[in-house]
């Protein structure tokens, strides 16, 4: 079952830090064309135009998960396909200009239903990255944080999720799903995977086997890798009255006191 279904979503979905490179400008300066191309990007993605998207991606297009503009065509059209219907919802939080680069700190929440043999289940996902912009065309997405949630059935669990968006090299954290309601008398079935974050992953599902819970969620304990990556942690939580499937990205940063250690 293939959880982590957003960050191919767009190269639409970015925030948080900018680069060190340059200082952040309000979203309010914003170069008129920058903006519009973020916001024609964001119309042809709700109209699943997609020659209307990639006519803003450099043929050169490189992504923090190895996806090229192929990988990213053949993503969207499996999407869409899978999802009729999709709304994204674009905000800039600000820019920047590194060299003739434009960068775009921007924030992506995605919608959307799917009906497959009576069953419906409903996305909502949100992307933070920064977009990197050479002639107005994407050039590079740099994925910062990111989160899917899809349910299903009448009565999901209502899962409240713990886990850290970035961490350092070779640091212990935590993941923790937990059910923000009493089991009673009802049997909770779950499973978690971490993977190293890839961009054949998008079109090729993970498997989870599911497993009877003894308590009321889906409590992990991980290490971080000794070197900076990027990872999903994806879970699945399963009762008699509906599904939840998370989908969480880690960052992992180096730890640089550990260096200087």
């Amino acid at each position: 079952m293939k959880i982590s279904v957003v960050a191919l979503f767009l190269s639409l979905g970015m925030i948080a830090g900018l680069s060190n490179k340059a200082k952040a400008e309000s979203v309010n300066t914003a170069p008129k064309e920058l903006t519009e191309a973020i916001l024609e990007i964001e119309d042809a993605a709700n109209d699943q135009d997609l020659e209307g998207v990639l006519d803003y991606y450099s043929e050169d297009f490189t992504n923090t998960d190895g996806l090229t503009i192929d990988s990213l065509a053949r993503g969207l059209e499996q999407m869409w396909k899978n999802y009729p219907q999709l709304t994204y919802t674009t905000e800039i939080q600000s820019w920047s200009e590194e060299g003739d680069l434009l960068v775009a700190e921007t924030i992506t929440t995605i919608e959307g239903v799917q009906k497959e043999q009576g069953r419906v289940t409903h996305l909502d996902s949100t992307v933070k990255s920064l977009q990197y912009f050479q002639d107005l065309k994407l050039v590079n997405q740099e994925i910062l944080a990111e989160q899917s949630r899809l349910t299903s059935g009448d009565n999901p669990p209502n899962v409240e999720i713990v886990a850290p968006e970035t961490v350092k090299t070779g640091e212990k954290y935590n993941f923790d799903l937990i059910v923000d309601e009493p089991l009673e008398d009802r049997v909770l079935l779950g499973a978690i995977k971490e993977e190293k974050t890839a961009g054949n992953l998008y079109l090729n599902p993970t498997v989870l086997e599911l497993e009877p819970l003894p308590a009321g969620g889906i409590y992990k304990t991980a290490t971080a890798p000794l070197l900076p990556d990027s990872n999903w942690v994806s879970a699945i939580l399963v009762r008699g009255d509906g599904i939840t499937m998370i989908s969480h990205r880690v960052s992992i940063k180096e730890n640089t006191q550990s260096k200087k250690k």
